[in-house]
């Protein structure tokens, strides 16, 4: 055991955090394709925004309790909407409002992208064992790894602001709608496959007509657990110059006010468990339609 010790402390350490930024170094090379990210990024967060920006806070808490009680019509509610009423006017009293809707424009936007990137590539997981064999790993390592690591090459790739903290964000949130979009067409009952193909669908008309509607409920659940990675990881984008409610938490962490932290952190938990609600009782309000 001891020469076996003396051997490997004799082995030169492998320049693993060389080699990583050599890479993060050559991706640089590439400025035209991230700057045309970045911008197509920065146009989505100021779209969002701007819908946002249009509606008066007073509108913009009755349009979420027309929204939830539209969700949440066939459960009971109401317990909710009052939490709802009471949380968003408290946001307003406390001076959060615009650090809200910048901290849900970013939450809406990872959601945005991880949803585009994240179902087709879950189908494929789930048609495919040789994609579902490589893309795994990765998914793992991607749950696994720090948030706070992937600020690094976010700023290193796309300078400081709101775009970098989308980017970390997608990166982190990615790995629970792909697992749930694989598991949920993978446990579509093989009779009903069969059955699509009997009646003459092809496996486009399969996967739309069948799979999907099936794996719906569980694709959600997906989208409900990314959007709430998305959130915490938006309240730690603030490090690098990411605007909304987590700025704020960042800013009292500097001042050590415990007080102004504790109360943007209320306004986080208030954001985040109406956004976890809503997106639950997407899937609950398709089961009820669906029977």
């Amino acid at each position: 055991m001891n020469n076996a010790l003396v051997i490997l402390s004799g082995i030169p350490a492998i320049p693993l955090a060389k080699w990583i930024n050599s890479f993060v170094n050559w991706l640089t090379g590439f400025a035209g394709f991230f700057n045309a990210l970045t911008a197509g990024i920065g146009a989505i967060l100021d779209s969002i925004q701007w819908i946002l920006d249009l509606f008066p806070a007073w509108l913009f808490i009755i349009i979420i309790l027309a929204l939830t009680w539209y969700i949440l019509r066939n459960s009971k509610h109401w317990g909710f909407m009052i939490f709802e009423l009471l949380g968003l006017a408290l946001i307003w009293n406390q001076g959060f409002w615009h650090d809200m809707t910048q901290t849900l424009t970013l939450v809406l936007a990872t959601s945005l992208i991880i949803i585009v990137i994240g179902v087709p590539l879950g189908i494929w997981m789930a048609k495919s064992n040789t994609v579902n064999m490589i893309v795994k790993p990765i998914l793992s390592f991607m749950q696994t790894m720090p948030a706070f690591v992937y600020l690094i090459p976010a700023v290193a790739l796309f300078g400081i602001g709101m775009v970098p903290g989308v980017v970390a964000s997608v990166i982190f949130s990615l790995p629970p709608i792909v697992s749930t979009t694989c598991l949920g067409i993978q446990q579509v009952p093989a009779d009903l496959q069969e059955a699509a193909v009997a009646f003459g669908c092809n496996n486009w008309q399969k996967l739309y007509k069948v799979e999907l509607p099936i794996a719906r409920t569980t694709i959600i659940s997906g989208i409900n657990q990314g959007m709430m990675l998305a959130l915490s990881m938006v309240v730690i984008a603030s490090m690098i110059g990411t605007m909304g409610l987590g700025s704020l938490v960042y800013f009292a962490v500097g001042r050590n006010d415990a007080g102004a932290g504790f109360a943007a952190g209320i306004a986080i938990v208030i954001l985040a468990i109406i956004l976890d609600r809503l997106s639950e009782g997407l899937g609950s309000s398709k089961r009820h339609q669906n029977k």
